[in-house]
């Protein structure tokens, strides 16, 4: 299988990491970036072919990753719906619908969205997958093999519930980063040297999910069983209980994902 990316930023430099470490050869990938700067770190960090518009590496690919950003991506796909005729095209693009990016490259139609996380930075990442009707098994599982030399996949059977999936996972990581950065300053407020703090909470979060992702068990029976009647655990518990947090994250994931679905629609007008 050969891979053209459009764009070759820090989630298709992942991607492309991600592949050549599962066996890739660096002359299956070639990459279209606009920076000159890019272009050459790209070829010297990687060796993979990239130019700054399409090319015959691009023709011959057999699927074309689109990752450029959702606001540049009309524009960025404009020159190209002559060469995706053959092509899977997988968009790792937030928010862009297929539907979009079918009209954009001339009614193509073997179209996946994607919505992968940014721990895919460090292959720790999970992406949620949507295939058009158009795609075929074979084409569905050449899309997990990319998505998946960076983490974890998981396939919706909807596009609207990309959404939601954007709002858990897409932005996920920022609420996790959000609760060690609070678990760190209440903890120095109790008296904790801050850097101590930060130790701990990043460390406590690490490995609790850790453990999660190892027990096989669900999280609500891990959190039980580290809840001792009468402890410090469930005095915790307790408060988050008595302000109603479950309540409040549902209702922010409920922002986030309407907040998807309106960027959805303004990035597809014409």
């Amino acid at each position: 299988m050969k891979i053209a990316f459009l764009g070759g930023g820090n989630m298709a430099t992942a991607l492309i990491g991600g592949l050549l470490a599962r066996g890739f050869a660096p002359g299956a990938l070639s990459v279209i970036e606009r920076l000159e700067a890019a272009r050459a770190a790209l070829a010297t960090g990687y060796g993979v072919h990239a130019s700054g518009g399409a090319d015959d590496a691009t023709r011959a690919a057999d699927v074309l990753v689109l990752a450029v950003k959702p606001q540049d991506m009309r524009t960025a796909l404009a020159p190209l719906a002559h060469v995706v005729r053959d092509k899977l095209v997988v968009s790792i693009a937030a928010g862009v619908r297929l539907a979009d990016i079918a009209r954009w490259l001339g009614g193509h139609r073997r179209l996946v969205r994607a919505m992968p996380n940014t721990p895919a930075l460090v292959g720790a990442g999970v992406a949620a997958l949507y295939a058009a009707p158009e795609v075929g098994a074979e084409e569905r599982a050449s899309a997990e093999r990319i998505l998946g030399a960076v983490g974890k996949t998981v396939w919706v059977e909807a596009e609207t519930l990309l959404d939601p999936v954007t709002a858990l996972s897409g932005s996920g990581p920022a609420y996790v980063f959000w609760f060690i950065e609070q678990l760190a300053a209440a903890g120095a407020a109790l008296g904790l040297p801050l850097e101590t703090a930060r130790t701990l909470a990043l460390e406590t979060v690490l490995g609790a999910a850790q453990l999660a992702a190892r027990s096989g068990e669900p999280a609500s029976v891990l959190r039980e069983r580290v809840t001792s009647k009468g402890g410090t655990t469930e005095a915790a518990l307790r408060v988050f209980a008595e302000e109603r947090l479950a309540e409040r994250l549902r209702r922010a994931l409920e922002a986030a994902s309407r907040r998807g679905a309106e960027l959805g629609e303004q990035l597809g007008r014409d």
